[in-house]
C-alpha cells in the first residue's frame, strides 16, 4: 500500500481536510453528553422549561454543525478516493499494456482483469472509509475517555480497562482475517477465469454439449469462493458480539460505581447519564472501527495484489525509454567539469572509430546479413518457465521484396518464429536483424511501424469499419482503405452490407463470419503499407478460391514489400520465393517448392498429404 500512496499527491489538501472536518464533527459530538447532563441536573431537576428548551436548541445547533462538517468531510474524502483510484487505474492499465507477452502469459488475463476492476474498487472504498473514520473513531474513543475523567475519575477508570480490551479484540481479529482476505481474492481470480473461459468459449461448449459440466465446474469454483467468504465473514462477525459484551460489562461497571457515588452525593444523576453516553459513544465508534478494519483489511490485501503487478517488469526493454532515462539522469547531474566532458567526448570518438574499424574488418562477413531485410542468426528461443527451447539454431536471411512461406506441423514453432520479428518476445540466444540492425536496438515504435501483423486470431474492435481500418494508419483516406479491402478480397462483402466504411462492427467482430473477420484484419495490415507484412495463418477460414485470389492480389499489390506467409496449407505457400519448413522448432528444410520436394522429406510428406501427385508437381 505504501507504494500506492503516491497517487494521493494531487489530493493532499483533500486528504487533510477530509479527516479534519470529521474530527471537528467528533469534537461537537463529545459535547453532547455534557449538555444532556446539564439538562437533567438543572432543567429537569428544577422544572425549568425555558432552560430545557434553550439547551435543546443548543443540541440541535451542535447536530446541524456536525452534519455540515460530516458532509464536507465526505465530499473531500470521496474526491480524494475517486481521484486516487482513477490515477491508479490509468497507471495500472498503462503498465499492463507495457508488459511483454511473457509477463501477461505468466500472470494471466483473468487475474489482471480482477486487479483492474475489483481490487481497485476495494482499495478506493477502503481509502474513502479510512479518510473519514481512521482518525475519527480513535479520536472519539480516547476523547470520550478523557471527557469521562473530567466528569468523575473513579468511574472513568472503567474506560481505562475497557478500551485496551476492546483494542486487543479488534486488532487481533484484523491480524487473523487479513491473510484470509488475500485467499478470498485469489479464489475470485479463479471464478473470473471460469466466467471468462465460458463466455469466450460459449460456442465450443455448446458444440460439445458440455454446458452441464461447465456449470458444475463454475459451481465448484464459486462454492469455494463462498466457503472462503463465509469463513472469513464468521471471523469478522465475532468482532461485534465480543465488543458488545465488553462494552455492556463496562456500562454495568460504570452504573455500579457511579450509582453508589450518586447515593453518597459525590456525583449527580446527569453526570452518571453522561458517563453511560460516553461509553455508548465508544461502543458505536468501535463497531464502526471494526467494520472499517474489515474494509481496510480487504483494501490492503487488494493493494498488495496491485503492487505485485507494478513490480512485474517487462522483459522487453525499449531502447528509446532507456535513452530517455539516461538523459534524465544526465540532466540531474549538477556538477561535471569541462575536463570530464572533453574526456567523455574523446572516449566516444575513439569508440566510434573502433566500431567503424571493426565494421570495416568484418564487412565481408556481415554484408549479406546487413543487406538483408530480415536475418535470423543462430536464434534460440524459449518461453518463460519452459524447460526446453521452442526454437533452436534458426538461421536464414530474407531479401527485400521476397515472399517467404513458413510451413510445418502444429506446434512446430511457426508463430513463435514470427513473433520474434516485431519483438513480441526476445530471443534467448542469437540475433534477429531488420535492415541489418538488431531488433533489440530499435525503439519499439519505430520497429513496429515497419511491420504489419495479421495474427492467427482475427481480432476486431467495436466501432465502424473505417475506425478499425485506421488502426493501421490513423490518417488513412477512404481510397487507401478501399484499395486495401480490394487486395484483401473484402470489398465485395463490405459493399453488400450497403453501409460502406460506416459499417458498424460489434466487439470482436461478432456480427461477421470467420472468413470476413480474417479478410478485414488482412486489410487493416495492408492499410499501413508496411515494409514487412506477416500473415500468421490468417487465411485459414478462407476457401481455396478466395485464398488464391488473395495471394495473387497481395503479390501484385505489395511490390517491394517483404511478405511472410505462415500456413499449414501447401497451396498457400507453394509459389513463395523461399519456403522454410519447421519441425519441432528446427529448420527441416529451406528453399523453393521444387527444391524442397527433392531434398526435404518433411515438406514432401506435407504436400502429398494435402495435394495430388499432379498438384504437387
Amino acid at each position: 500500500m505504501k507504494k500506492l500512496i503516491r497517487y494521493l499527491k494531487n489530493y493532499k489538501l483533500e486528504s487533510v481536510l477530509g479527516p479534519l472536518f470529521k474530527m471537528l464533527e467528533a469534537s461537537f459530538e463529545l459535547f453532547v453528553p455534557l449538555v444532556m447532563a446539564q439538562i437533567i441536573d438543572v432543567g429537569i431537576k428544577n422544572h425549568d422549561v425555558p432552560y430545557i428548551l434553550k439547551m435543546g436548541g443548543f443540541l440541535v445547533l451542535l447536530g446541524v454543525i456536525g452534519l455540515a462538517c460530516s458532509l464536507t468531510a465526505q465530499y473531500f474524502a470521496a474526491k480524494a478516493a475517486v481521484g486516487f483510484s482513477t490515477a491508479l487505474r490509468d497507471d495500472l492499465f498503462t503498465h499492463i499494456t507495457g508488459l511483454s507477452y511473457s509477463e501477461q502469459d505468466g500472470i494471466g488475463t483473468a487475474t489482471l482483469i480482477t486487479r483492474m476492476t475489483s481490487d481497485v474498487n476495494q482499495v478506493q472504498s477502503g481509502l474513502n472509509l479510512a479518510l473519514r473514520l481512521l482518525l475519527r473513531s480513535p479520536f472519539i474513543v480516547f476523547g470520550a475517555m478523557i471527557m469521562a475523567f473530567t466528569v468523575n475519575a473513579r468511574a472513568a477508570m472503567v474506560f481505562v480497562v475497557a478500551i485496551p480490551a476492546l483494542s486487543v479484540v479488534v486488532f487481533g481479529i484484523m491480524a487473523w482475517s487479513m491473510p484470509l482476505y488475500k485467499k478470498v481474492q485469489r479464489q475470485l481470480d479463479q471464478v473470473t477465469l471460469a466466467t471468462r473461459e465460458n463466455l469466450v468459449g460459449a460456442r465450443v461448449i455448446r458444440a460439445f454439449n458440455r454446458q452441464e459440466d461447465e456449470i458444475e465446474r463454475f459451481g465448484q469454483s464459486n462454492g469455494r469462493l463462498v466457503r472462503f467468504q463465509v469463513f472469513v465473514g464468521k471471523i469478522s462477525a465475532m468482532m461485534n458480539p465480543v465488543t458488545y459484551v465488553i462494552v455492556n460489562l463496562a456500562v454495568i461497571a460504570v452504573i455500579w460505581i457511579s450509582g453508589k457515588q450518586v447515593n453518597d452525593g459525590i456525583i449527580t444523576q446527569g453526570e452518571t447519564v453522561a458517563l453511560v453516553n460516553y461509553m455508548s459513544q465508544i461502543l458505536v465508534e468501535l463497531i464502526k472501527m471494526a467494520n472499517l478494519i474489515v474494509s481496510i483489511s480487504k483494501a490492503l490485501a487488494c493493494a498488495n495484489r496491485i503492487s505485485s503487478v507494478f513490480e512485474e517488469k517487462s522483459s522487453i526493454v525499449d531502447p528509446a525509454e532507456m535513452r530517455k532515462e539516461g538523459m534524465q539522469k544526465e540532466g540531474m547531474r549538477k556538477e561535471e567539469t569541462q575536463k570530464e566532458k572533453t574526456q567523455k567526448e574523446g572516449t566516444q570518438q575513439e569508440e566510434v572509430q573502433k566500431e567503424e574499424t571493426r565494421k570495416e574488418g568484418t564487412k565481408g562477413k556481415e554484408t549479406k546479413a546487413l543487406d538483408a531485410k530480415v536475418c535470423f542468426r543462430q536464434v534460440n528461443f524459449a518461453y518463460k518457465g519452459a524447460k526446453e527451447d521452442s526454437l533452436s539454431h534458426i538461421d536464414f536471411t530474407v531479401e527485400k521484396g521476397q515472399t517467404i512461406g513458413i510451413i510445418g506441423g502444429t506446434g512446430s514453432g511457426k508463430s513463435s518464429l514470427m513473433n520474434l520479428i516485431p519483438r513480441f518476445y526476445d530471443v534467448r540466444e542469437g540475433e534477429v536483424l531488420v535492415d541489418g540492425r538488431d531488433v533489440r536496438e530499435y525503439p519499439l515504435e519505430q520497429l513496429r511501424q515497419k511491420i504489419g501483423m495479421v495474427p492467427q486470431r482475427a481480432v476486431l474492435f467495436k466501432g465502424t469499419l473505417r475506425e478499425n481500418m485506421q488502426w493501421g494508419e490513423k490518417d488513412a483516406t477512404d481510397e487507401e482503405i478501399y484499395r486495401a479491402l480490394d487486395m484483401a478480397q473484402a470489398r465485395e462483402f463490405v459493399d453488400s452490407k450497403e453501409r460502406g466504411l460506416d459499417l458498424f462492427i460489434e466487439q470482436n467482430g461478432k456480427n461477421l463470419s470467420g472468413g470476413q473477420r480474417q479478410r478485414l484484419t488482412i486489410a487493416r495490415a495492408l492499410v499501413k503499407n508496411p515494409e514487412i507484412l506477416i500473415m500468421d495463418d490468417s487465411a485459414s477460414a478462407l476457401d481455396f478460391a478466395t485464398d488464391a485470389k488473395l495471394r495473387k492480389a497481395i503479390g501484385q499489390g505489395t511490390k517491394g514489400m517483404t511478405v511472410f506467409i505462415v500456413s499449414q496449407r501447401a497451396t498457400t505457400i507453394k509459389n513463395a520465393d523461399k519456403i522454410i519448413v519447421l519441425e519441432d522448432g528446427h529448420i527441416a528444410g529451406s528453399g523453393t517448392h521444387q527444391e524442397l520436394l527433392q531434398d526435404c522429406q518433411v515438406y514432401r510428406e506435407i504436400c502429398l498429404s494435402q495435394l495430388s501427385e499432379e498438384e504437387v508437381r
